[in-house]
């Protein structure tokens, strides 16, 4: 069996006064404070998170 695919995200810039699903998505990413960073599995799903707020964090390991 293969090893999955990870990305590695961190948040750089605040979510005040972002839309409310921005909020929720950066939650659903594991991120809610400046400078936390997870690791998340590749799949669709986490790939469309990282699209809807990609402005306010950075991606590692595409």
């Amino acid at each position: 069996m293969a090893a999955k695919q990870t990305v590695r995200v961190t948040q750089t810039k605040s979510a005040i006064g972002r839309l409310g699903d921005q909020r929720q998505t950066l939650i659903g990413l594991g991120l809610n404070k400046i400078g936390r960073t997870r690791e998340l599995e590749d799949t669709p799903s986490v790939r469309g998170m990282i699209n809807k707020v990609k402005h306010l964090i950075r991606v590692e390991g595409e």
